[in-house]
């Protein structure tokens, strides 16, 4: 049954296939179960154009990652690219692609799942793709040549030798803020994910940001004085990490994806480690809390009434184009976005309070933008 949080609207026909009574209101178009489900699928393969099976190569497999962390979103989005590679194989006896699931356990530094149940329950549910779950602190092994990266690991010097779960351990534990942990592992987080990507050859990466994701990620990293990166974090295309990032359900709320969840059957809950599927709760604690999590937070609350806002954010956002020339940057030793002209820090973007001022150069001489020396401390 769906939950509460759905707007039912049983007295009212589907306006699609007018047989079935509407079980839900679809940015005012009142819709069935059996059409909303289509309504998500569609919305999702759409996306997909490029990966079709007439694209593909019959002498070579194209393989893209699916990062999953068992929100909706990013089972949402197996569930369906599951459904639509079977379809594929029953229609032509091959597929366009093959997907490859990693999951990444941050458990170690952050309040989130385990993974291990959860990742057996999916794998069994869908068993025809490859399956990898790697540690957080794995990003220290995988970038070994980038000493930049290790750089930024306080007290870690030449005669030292920290293993990688305690080169993690000794960098978020340096950290003075919520707001700064949750950047520093988003940012390690994503490195992680291409760096795997890489090593198995994949041609790109899938991520599950729905509309209200990349709303809030636009605004969140803006505020964190990042907002020279939104060219490469909410549009599809080449990524500055020389691998291509998609993101399929960037014309699907969130709270779509939670009524797509719940209308499926069978149902998908067993899948999704969530505590409730409503609206994001920011901490009580103003201590505890994020810029993530507010903007999270805002944007669930806006999409409810005011979905025509959310969107209007994203594409906005997505018409921005990066600089010309700005893929022979030097990138930030971080988050490994490129810094035009290699004006590192604060200084030169922190307005004319600040000006003169200037941060030590660390991680191998690379340094870092304006958005990580915000986070990372300077000695």
């Amino acid at each position: 049954m769906p939950g509460k949080h759905l707007t039912f609207v049983s007295e009212k026909p589907c306006r699609r296939c007018k047989e079935n009574l509407a079980v839900l209101v679809v940015r005012t178009e009142p819709l069935c179960r059996d059409c909303f489900l289509r309504y998500v699928h569609t919305k999702v393969i759409k996306r997909m154009e490029s990966f079709r099976v007439r694209f593909s190569d019959n002498d070579q497999q194209r393989k893209i990652l699916l990062p999953i962390s068992f929100g909706v979103s990013s089972v949402t989005l197996l569930h369906i690219l599951d459904q639509h590679l079977r379809t594929q194989a029953e229609k032509t006896r091959r597929t366009g692609f093959s997907l490859s699931i990693l999951f990444v356990d941050t458990s170690s530094v952050e309040k989130s799942c385990s993974g291990d149940t959860l990742m057996a329950r999916v794998q069994e549910r869908y068993p025809d793709h490859q399956y990898a779950s790697l540690p957080l602190h794995d990003v220290f092994r995988l970038v070994d040549k980038d000493t930049s990266l290790l750089g930024l690991v306080p007290g870690l010097k030449s005669n030292q030798d920290l293993s990688s779960p305690e080169q993690l351990s000794s960098l978020i534990n340096s950290l003075t803020s919520a707001t700064a942990r949750a950047d520093v592992i988003h940012a390690l987080k994503t490195r992680l994910i291409v760096e795997y990507a890489k090593s198995i050859r994949c041609e790109g990466v899938l991520w599950g940001d729905s509309t209200t994701n990349l709303a809030q990620k636009t605004l969140a990293e803006t505020a964190k004085g990042r907002g020279f990166s939104l060219p490469w974090q909410v549009a599809e295309g080449e990524s500055p990490y020389g691998i291509t990032f998609n993101y399929p359900l960037r014309d699907v709320l969130k709270k779509e994806l939670v009524s797509f969840v719940e209308l499926s059957e069978p149902s998908m809950s067993p899948y999704v480690h969530e505590p409730s599927l409503g609206a994001t709760q920011a901490s009580m604690s103003s201590k505890n809390t994020t810029i993530d999590d507010l903007m999270k937070q805002y944007f669930e609350s806006v999409e409810e009434n005011f979905p025509s806002i959310v969107s209007n954010v994203v594409r906005t956002s997505s018409k921005l184009a990066a600089i010309p020339g700005t893929s022979s940057d030097p990138h930030c030793s971080l988050c490994y976005m490129p810094v035009a002209g290699g004006r590192f820090g604060i200084h030169g973007w922190g307005g004319d309070q600040e000006d003169g001022l200037e941060v030590p150069v660390v991680g191998g001489g690379k340094g870092l933008c304006y958005g990580c020396t915000r986070s990372i401390p300077s000695s």
